[in-house]
């Protein structure tokens, strides 16, 4: 463990964790408002705009697997440094990118960079913050998908539609390179881990794995991740073809959403906190099957009826996504911790691939251009939903005082 921190440096930590956070999530999301303008430039089909998609978090998947091997051997700071800059360089590509393969690799490039970043962050906030305020926590840095929604995609489309698609990967590279250097000055050396006797890279996976209590976190964070990206990456398009939204107000979508969860997330990880992680996650899973469900059917409610059932599915999606991620950092055994996250983000990012690339494969369109089967993924959605549910209080989570009964194995 870590040298605790003083109240004002873990709430600088959280801060810059957000940040970087923020640019990662950015440079994921903005990919699936520009979908249709990718289809037509590219002259691609649904399926290949998929590829993209899920290339990233494919790539993202094995890297994962890979920093299991060494993501306990170096300071985190400094890991988190390197992976940073080398996820900034690869966006960049994105921006340089002169056609559809060039953009694959680009994004296959980020996906291994950026993909383990999200990993290093859980792992920094469960080395440092105790279990008591990790909910708290895991609110704040995940506030960062909220700003992303209200600043970073907007302002992502409104730079796309003055200057190109290509200036948003510029943008978000230089915001990287700002945040760099802030988190180089600023972040404690959080290397405490090292002082533990390390075991061999691959000893350690065969630890992590033979551990009963990590391979249900594992199936828990795949469920998670389904539940979400059969659906969420094809939003955008199924709103322009036949809902009625342009390509002008698709960015009231995410600015809609990402308002409404700046407030639900933090008072969601304060709630995680006080009546128990599992139980918050249980209530806001089932908030979010309603929408799931409402949002296929939404073609004939109008632009504001389909901004009322977005905002929710934002608001449920990113409200068990804070306890979840508390739970799953908690049911890591924290000598462990570090390999079991990077393994995590390897499952987590291959089963959002995997979630978007039969979600590209349920949808079709029809003669005027209109999706099909949108219902498909929503019910995929929702059976993956259902299946978190009765596994989330089978977990067992360490460093939770006591153990108390609503965070306990079922």
């Amino acid at each position: 463990m870590s040298t605790p921190l003083s109240p004002k440096r873990e709430l600088w930590l959280l801060i810059t964790l957000a940040g970087i956070q923020f640019t990662h999530i950015v440079d994921f999301m903005v990919m699936m408002p520009l979908g249709p303008q990718f289809t037509q430039i590219f002259n691609i089909s649904d399926a290949k705009f998929s590829l993209l998609v899920s290339a990233y978090t494919f790539a993202a998947g094995a890297s994962g697997l890979l920093a299991s091997l060494y993501v306990d051997r170096f300071g985190r700071k400094n890991l988190l440094l390197v992976l940073y800059l080398l996820f900034a360089l690869a966006t960049l590509a994105c921006g340089i990118a002169p056609s559809y393969d060039s953009l694959l690799l680009a994004r296959v490039a980020a996906g291994t960079f950026g993909g383990v970043l999200t990993a290093l962050s859980q792992t920094i906030i469960a080395d440092v913050i105790p279990f008591e305020r990790r909910g708290r926590a895991m609110g704040i840095v995940m506030s960062s998908f909220s700003v992303a929604s209200i600043a970073g995609v907007p302002l992502s489309l409104f730079l796309a539609a003055q200057f190109g698609w290509h200036a948003p990967f510029f943008a978000i590279a230089a915001t990287c390179g700002v945040l760099a250097l802030g988190a180089w000055l600023t972040l404690p050396a959080l290397a405490g881990h090292l002082e533990h006797q390390r075991n061999s890279p691959i000893a350690g996976i065969v630890l992590v794995l033979r551990d009963t209590n990590h391979r249900k976190a594992f199936a828990f964070t795949a469920l998670l991740m389904f539940g979400g990206f059969a659906i969420i990456p094809y939003i955008t398009i199924f709103i322009t073809a036949n809902g009625g939204f342009t390509a002008r107000q698709v960015p009231y979508l995410y600015l809609c959403g990402g308002a409404a969860t700046l407030v639900t997330a933090r008072f969601i990880g304060r709630l995680s906190d006080s009546v128990g992680k599992a139980r918050m996650f249980s209530v806001m899973a089932v908030l979010a099957l309603a929408p799931m469900l409402l949002l296929s059917q939404s073609a004939g409610f109008g632009v504001w009826g389909i901004l009322v059932v977005t905002t929710a599915l934002f608001i449920g999606m990113n409200g068990r996504m804070v306890p979840g991620m508390a739970l799953v950092a908690s049911a890591a055994n924290p000598q462990l911790r570090g390999t079991f996250m990077a393994l995590n983000s390897s499952v987590q990012s291959a089963a959002m691939g995997a979630a978007a690339f039969v979600g590209g494969l349920i949808i079709s369109r029809d003669a005027q251009g209109l999706v099909q089967h949108y219902w498909g993924n929503a019910l995929v959605g929702v059976v993956a939903t259902v299946l978190s549910l009765m596994l989330v209080r089978k977990l067992h989570l360490h460093g939770a005082p006591s153990q108390p009964i609503r965070d306990k194995v079922a």
